[in-house]
């Protein structure tokens, strides 16, 4: 069975509440709040996925008053499990920001949506689980064998299919992808309609967990090498970046804000992302949750460029990208820095 890095798969101790994103705090106000005091905040249509776990910071920044401590007001536009819509959505007007899945929006990024990414959010959501009963342990014993996820352009898709081109494996001669909705998924993992399923959290999480020794985790975004990479980002709409940096400086540095508050006092973003868990949920399942993902880990600038590139290269390897695309290349023209600006 693949080890799950443990020194990254924790949150902070809250201990670290008194520093509460110190390079963030006090520069995120900025004249944006100063000019809109008078006349009221400044309202921003945020693009959501309700269901998913990992966006909890921004719930919590809504309960805890970050957003409007920015000058923002916050209309949330939930697009449920569909970050595909999302992105869409932030591309045509109809949202002004979104956090969502990078390998769900570098694709349609690459071909020319008018979204900008701002910063990362955080990384591990993402778990590749077999039945006990398989005797599957390893990505390498995933050869011949299928692999059920919820589409054929699913993010786990994407992401297992780089895992597997990296032990040697062609994702898509060595290993057969079969697409099952959400709500039936677990189902035929149980029926043995196929060997292994790949899936977000929270759902993924909860199927690991719920039955102890009835799945293994085979692997999953935050292993084999993967420890430190950023799975969802931060996408606001080219016209906003461009006509009103310092409303995208603002609402960037609020939700890195938010990450850090998520670190710090977990339970908070459990409490402000209960009404959309999975029923039956309680807070300390969901503070479970969290803790095995890095929210800690939100990367900007270089950095996050680094991390962009990188996936571009990969998913370039895999086909999923032009070969004629260039990974920095297309790593710069997505990424805004509105931090410095």
């Amino acid at each position: 069975m693949t080890r799950i890095a443990s020194g990254r798969r924790h949150l902070l101790k809250t201990a670290l509440g008194a520093t509460l994103a110190a390079p963030f705090l006090g520069a995120g106000i900025g004249s944006l709040a100063r000019a809109q005091g008078a006349g009221g905040l400044k309202h921003i249509r945020f693009a959501s996925n309700a269901s998913s776990i990992c966006l909890a910071p921004v719930f919590v920044a809504i309960d805890q008053g970050i957003f409007a401590k920015h000058g923002l007001e916050i209309e949330i536009v939930n697009f449920g499990a569909s970050t595909e819509t999302l992105l869409e959505a932030i591309a045509t007007g109809k949202a002004d920001g979104g956090v969502g899945m990078a390998l769900r929006w570098l694709k349609a990024l690459e071909q020319g949506f008018d979204v900008k990414v701002t910063a990362g959010t955080h990384g591990g959501c993402m778990r590749l689980l077999s039945p006990q009963s398989t005797g599957i342990t390893d990505l390498a014993d995933l050869k011949g064998k299928s692999i059920g996820v919820t589409d054929l352009a699913a993010p786990a898709k994407n992401f297992f299919s780089i895992q597997l081109h990296d032990i040697g494996l062609d994702p898509e001669k060595d290993v057969k992808w079969r697409a099952f909705s959400a709500e039936v998924l677990e189902l035929a993992a149980e029926r043995g309609e196929v060997d292994a399923i790949a899936d977000g959290d929270p759902k993924a999480y909860f199927w690991l967990h719920d039955t102890p020794g009835k799945y293994v985790q085979v692997a999953s975004n935050l292993d084999h090498g993967y420890e430190n990479r950023v799975c969802c980002i931060v996408g606001i709409s080219g016209n906003l970046v461009r006509n009103d940096p310092e409303t995208s400086r603002a609402l960037t540095r609020a939700l890195l804000e938010a990450q850090d508050w998520t670190v710090a006092k977990p339970e908070d973003a459990a409490k402000a992302f209960l009404p959309n868990a999975p029923k039956g949920r309680s807070i300390e399942d969901l503070v479970a949750v969290l803790a095995d993902q890095t929210h800690d880990h939100h990367p900007t600038g270089a950095d996050l460029r680094t991390e962009i590139a990188q996936y571009a290269s990969e998913l370039r390897e895999i086909n999923i990208f032009r070969r004629s695309t260039d990974p920095q290349a297309f790593a710069d023209r997505v990424y805004a820095d509105v931090l410095s600006a």
